[in-house]
């Protein structure tokens, strides 16, 4: 009689972990989150959308020295890239912030009630903000909210129109991810972040979920009907790149 023989026991692989700290970056103190990965084989660090926390993925079972040095020896190169952030990104009365491209200064009336509106006092444009100070940035985002769906969704039913394609729904949410979004059944969500934004920008961002209605994907076909749509493309996506992160760092809480 044979033995029968025994499989090896394989044993379990260890839980991945994901560690939050925080990271003194010159004068800032940043959140930090440090991922590990079975398929990394280096660090990887990533700055979020406006500058507010930082990622890091590491191979599984890396040392914390290792980390620690990591970090140490990328200070300069965060100290640079942060350094576009202003460190004051409260919403406060006198402060500016962009709508459609243009520099308000932002006014709080005093009163309690009353719109947010936008309006020119002496040839400066201005922010008027009704409502207890401490609701400022909320009563401030509520307007952005209603002005970027007012914007987009005649940008949106313009663009439809040209391709020939049925709109589902417009929706605006505030995604650090992405600008906007479209699925295969006509819905489309932008974040309503992008009405700080000068006029083309919001019009490429348009432009560019609608053109998935008829391209699902980012090959030729779709950049050639994204340009068909908005000619000044390339102009939009440079400055989105450029500082699309500045608007993901103002702080409306």
């Amino acid at each position: 009689m044979f033995a029968l023989l025994k499989k090896p026991v394989r044993s379990k692989p260890k839980p991945l972990e994901t560690v939050k700290r925080t990271l003194a970056v010159g004068d800032r103190a940043m959140p930090l989150t440090i991922r590990e990965n079975r398929r990394a084989t280096r660090i990887t660090l990533r700055i979020e959308p406006g500058g507010r926390a930082l990622n890091l993925t590491v191979p599984a079972g890396l040392l914390t020295r290792e980390i620690d040095d990591f970090l140490d020896r990328h200070q300069g190169w965060l100290l640079t890239k942060l350094a576009k952030f202003s460190a004051d990104n409260q919403i406060r009365p006198g402060g500016r912030i962009a709508f459609r491209g243009v520099s308000h200064r932002i006014e709080h009336t005093g009163t309690l009630r009353g719109l947010t509106e936008a309006v020119l006092v002496d040839g400066e444009p201005v922010l008027r903000v009704s409502g207890l100070e401490d609701h400022m940035g909320r009563r401030l985002s509520t307007f952005f909210k209603k002005e970027a769906r007012k914007d987009l969704e005649f940008l949106v039913a313009r663009h439809a129109a040209a391709i020939r394609k049925p709109i589902k729904s417009v929706s605006m949410k505030d995604t650090r991810s992405r600008w906007g979004s479209c699925s295969w059944d006509g819905n489309l969500s932008f974040s309503w972040r992008i009405v700080m934004a000068p006029p083309l920008i919001i019009d490429y961002l348009a432009a560019h979920e609608v053109a998935h209605l008829k391209e699902m994907n980012h090959g030729p076909k779709f950049w050639a009907l994204c340009k068909q749509l908005c000619p000044r493309m390339e102009e939009a996506r440079k400055w989105l790149k450029q500082h699309g992160s500045q608007l993901h760092a103002i702080d409306f809480e």
